[in-house]
């Protein structure tokens, strides 16, 4: 129940509770459905917990890596537009590692190195 200013809301009267057990459709799973096997997962894994502890290294993967998502672009041919190219992170499955890769490169380079990193921004 709720109470307003004006009046008491009770809640059961607008909204019907479902319960999920075996005997009802939400509590059973779909049967056609396979468990999902995401194989970058180990790949994703090893980039997670790559741990930067060099210097040139983190150079190189605040270089490598841009800092914003490249080439998006709209083909236009005699002023109408033919086709849209999405930005390429989106096409990258392992974009969300690389970028936070790249962060905690330029969070060495800034906490143990004492770098200004204004030119990778």
């Amino acid at each position: 129940m709720l109470k307003t200013k004006n009046q008491h809301i009770i809640l059961p009267a607008f909204i019907k509770t479902v319960e999920v057990g075996t005997n009802h459709p939400l509590g059973s799973r779909n049967k056609f459905t396979k468990p999902k096997f995401d194989l970058l997962q180990p790949l994703r894994k090893r980039l997670d917990e790559l741990e930067i502890q060099n210097r040139n290294f983190a150079h190189f993967i605040a270089k490598l890596i841009p800092s914003q998502c490249p080439f998006e672009r709209d083909l236009i041919l005699f002023g109408h537009k033919i086709a849209h190219i999405p930005p390429m992170c989106k096409l990258n499955p392992l974009y969300d590692e690389f970028v936070g890769l790249r962060f905690r490169a330029l969070c060495y380079l800034v906490d143990q190195c004492g770098e200004d990193i204004q030119s990778y921004c």
